[in-house]
């Protein structure tokens, strides 16, 4: 197998230019590359468009803050598309003054629509939102009686993932819940950065457990 190139967190945010669609791992946080985060801080880009299961923890009161949440304060994304905000003021703030653009999307339509890009499919057909603010401007189709929503596949420029190990190769095992989102993320997007805790030798990992084959992977960036 070829070995993938092994970069510092500064290199892979440099992979990441204004105006791209952007798909960030993680569920409030947990599951995150924060290494690749905070130098895509550094940089400050704008107009971005974040897709993540939510914009993570802002808490000015306990100093709390995690995930996407600085990038957020910082005026990163133009729109954002995940499942809830409620863990953010700053992101709800942001969305109330006109300054950023929320796409609120069931969580589990929002995890099959990445899902739908990943795998190549026109879209995917749901009943959650029937009857509903989700409807509007949606094509409804009805199967066998039932009426459905067409959710279109959520395709990203490119995705900042975290596993907890990786070998050389690329093929990453996760960690508990960090499998929400990201090993969906990493088939869905043209470019896969991941963050990982270790890098070990090929032929180390058990194929059984390897929940992301190296296929999908471009990048390594070691936590």
């Amino acid at each position: 197998m070829v070995e993938k190139p092994i970069v510092s967190a500064a290199q892979a945010a440099e992979l990441v230019e204004e105006g791209m669609v952007v798909h960030v791992g993680g569920f409030l946080g947990c599951g995150s590359p924060d290494r690749i985060l905070a130098a895509l801080l550094a940089r400050h880009l704008h107009d971005l468009t974040l897709v993540c299961n939510d914009t993570a923890v802002y808490d000015q009161r306990t100093g709390k803050i995690n995930g996407v949440a600085p990038l957020i304060v910082d005026r990163a994304f133009s729109r954002v598309i995940v499942s809830h905000i409620g863990t953010n003021p700053e992101t709800q703030r942001q969305m109330n003054a006109g300054e950023l653009v929320v796409d609120l999307v069931p969580q589990g339509t929002l995890a099959e629509r990445v899902r739908a890009a990943g795998y190549g499919l026109g879209g995917i057909l749901t009943p959650t939102g029937i009857g509903t603010e989700v409807e509007q401007g949606k094509q409804k189709i009805t199967v066998d009686g039932r009426e459905y929503l067409l959710e279109l596949p959520l395709k990203g420029d490119i995705a900042l993932i975290k596993a907890k190990r990786a070998d050389k190769s690329g093929n990453l095992v996760f960690s508990k819940s960090a499998r929400n989102f990201n090993p969906l993320m990493a088939m869905a997007c043209g470019l896969v950065v991941a963050e990982v805790e270790e890098i070990v030798e090929i032929g180390a990992l058990d194929p059984d457990y390897i929940h992301t084959p190296s296929l999908f992977i471009d990048y390594l960036v070691l936590a």
